[in-house]
């Protein structure tokens, strides 16, 4: 059975993409730690990190530097925390969350958002890929 990133990958389901190519996929998590949680995931459905290929996993950092950088440009933040936990959903992905405070990178602390604050986020982070 199709994860649900895959189902996103796929146009299955929406989300608000802030960056995508022909191998990996960004967007925000819709239940953020903090305004601007992005998710970046490879669109070939892999359990654990860990699993890539060397050369896959190194162009996923690459991916996700990229998006933490027009991240950092768009969201007001001390930093952009980064985690890989993978425990939720058995397709590999790498947490970039905007920090101000540690309790943010706790997974415990949620952020409210609209939809429209969402869209409006997205394109914010779009504008600022290089």
């Amino acid at each position: 059975m199709a994860s649900i990133f895959t189902k996103i990958i796929n146009g299955e389901i929406p989300c608000y993409k802030v960056a995508e190519d022909e191998n990996f996929i960004a967007f925000l998590d819709i239940n953020p730690n903090a305004k601007g949680h992005t998710l970046c995931v490879p669109k070939l459905e892999i359990n654990k990190v860990f699993d890539m290929t060397e050369d896959h996993y190194l162009q996923l950092m690459q991916f996700t530097r990229r998006v933490a950088i027009a991240l950092e440009k768009t969201v007001r933040c001390k930093r952009i925390g980064v985690s890989v936990i993978g425990l939720e959903v058995p397709h590999v992905h790498v947490h970039l969350i905007p920090l101000n405070d540690m309790k943010e990178m706790t997974f415990s602390h949620k952020a409210s958002m609209t939809s429209e604050a969402f869209s409006r986020l997205a394109e914010k982070i779009q504008r600022n890929l290089n």
